[in-house]
C-alpha cells in the first residue's frame, strides 16, 4: 500500500461571483454567493482521496476551529476516503476562513484569513510524525506557518518520505527548506517570487527551472493554467500540454493538479505520465464551479 500525507490549511470558502473583478475602491454587487469547503491542504488531500486507488492511504494533518463547518468538512473529507488520524479540532479556534471573487473567464482573486491553520506549529507536527516518517509520499504547501512547512520537510527528507512542495501563495523562501523539497510544482507567479525570473513563455520557464534546480529540486514542474505545465528533470525538459476545455471556474485547479501528481507517482508512474495525469484532472476541474466540489473521482478521467 502507497502511504501519502498531506499537511496543510483548511478553511470555508466564501463566494461571490461578479461580471468582472472589482477594482480598489470599486463596489460591485454580486451574481451569486455560496458557501464552500477549501483550504490549498484539504483540496490537495481531497483530490489525492479521491483519484486514488484501494491501494493508498490518504492522511491530512490539518488544524480545525471548534465550529459547526469543522464538523462537516471533517465528515465529508472521511467519507471520500481521508484518514481521521491528521484532523485536530481546537477549542477556541476558528475554523480558517477565505473569501472568494470570481470574475469572467474563471478569473479570481482570493484573501484568506488563517484561523486555525496559523497554529499548525512544528511542536503540533510532532504529534503526528509518524504519520510523516512512515509515509511514501508528503506533499506540502505554503498557507501554513512556514517553521511547520520547513519542520515537516526535513523530518520526511531524513526519513526518506518523498516530497513534493507546491510554493503556494506565492513568497519568497529559504534555501534551507527549498534543499529538503525532491519535486516542486510553482505556477508562474510563484516560480517569479522565488527566482525573480518573470515566466511569460516556455524560454522564460526554462530558465526559471534552472534556477529552481540550483536551490535544490531534482523536479521542477512549472503550471501554466490551459497551456499545461512545463517540466524539467533528467528524464525530460519541456512543455507538456493540456487538454482544451472550456474553464468557468479555476480556483481549484493547482490543487487538483498537484493531487493527481502526486497519486500518479506514488503508483509508480513515471514522472512525464504523471503531469500528463495531473493535467487531465485539472482541466476536469475547472470545467465545473467550486473548490472541493469540483475536484474529479478518477472514474471521471477515464
Amino acid at each position: 500500500m502507497s502511504r501519502i500525507v498531506i499537511i496543510g490549511s483548511a478553511n470555508v470558502d466564501h463566494v461571490m461571483s461578479f461580471d468582472y473583478l472589482p477594482s480598489p475602491g470599486q463596489t460591485l454587487l454580486s451574481q451569486q454567493y455560496r458557501i464552500e469547503h477549501g483550504g490549498k491542504g484539504a483540496n490537495q488531500a481531497l483530490a489525492c482521496a479521491r483519484l486514488a486507488t484501494a491501494q493508498s492511504q490518504i492522511d491530512f494533518i490539518c488544524h480545525l476551529g471548534c465550529d459547526a463547518i469543522a464538523d462537516e468538512m471533517s465528515a465529508s473529507w472521511i467519507k471520500d476516503g481521508i484518514s481521521p488520524q491528521g484532523i485536530s479540532k481546537l477549542a477556541g479556534e476558528q475554523t480558517g476562513s477565505a473569501m472568494i471573487f470570481l470574475g469572467e473567464k474563471g478569473a479570481n482573486a482570493i484573501g484568506v484569513a488563517l484561523g486555525a491553520n496559523a497554529s499548525l506549529t512544528p511542536q503540533s507536527l510532532e504529534k503526528h510524525r509518524s504519520l510523516i516518517t512512515d509515509a511514501n509520499w508528503l506533499l506540502i504547501q505554503l498557507e501554513t506557518p512556514t517553521a511547520s512547512v520547513a519542520h515537516a520537510l526535513n523530518v520526511a527528507k531524513s526519513h526518506g518520505t518523498r516530497t513534493i512542495l507546491n510554493p503556494a501563495p506565492a513568497t519568497t523562501l529559504s534555501h534551507d527548506i527549498l534543499k529538503a523539497v525532491d519535486i516542486i510544482t510553482p505556477n508562474e507567479t510563484e516560480a517569479q517570487a522565488i527566482t525573480g525570473i518573470e515566466v511569460s513563455d516556455i524560454a522564460t520557464a526554462k530558465l526559471a527551472a534552472q534556477m529552481l534546480h540550483q536551490l535544490g529540486p531534482s523536479i521542477v514542474i512549472i503550471t501554466l493554467g490551459q497551456q499545461g505545465a512545463y517540466l524539467s528533470c533528467d528524464e525530460f525538459k519541456g512543455q507538456i500540454t493540456a487538454p482544451t476545455v472550456d474553464a468557468i471556474d479555476t480556483v481549484a485547479a493547482g490543487d487538483t493538479f498537484n493531487g493527481a501528481l502526486t497519486i500518479a507517482l506514488s503508483e509508480g508512474e513515471s514522472i512525464v505520465e504523471a503531469v500528463k495525469f495531473a493535467n487531465r484532472a485539472a482541466a476536469k476541474a475547472v470545467t465545473k464551479l467550486g473548490a472541493q466540489r469540483s475536484i474529479p473521482y478518477r472514474s471521471e478521467l477515464v
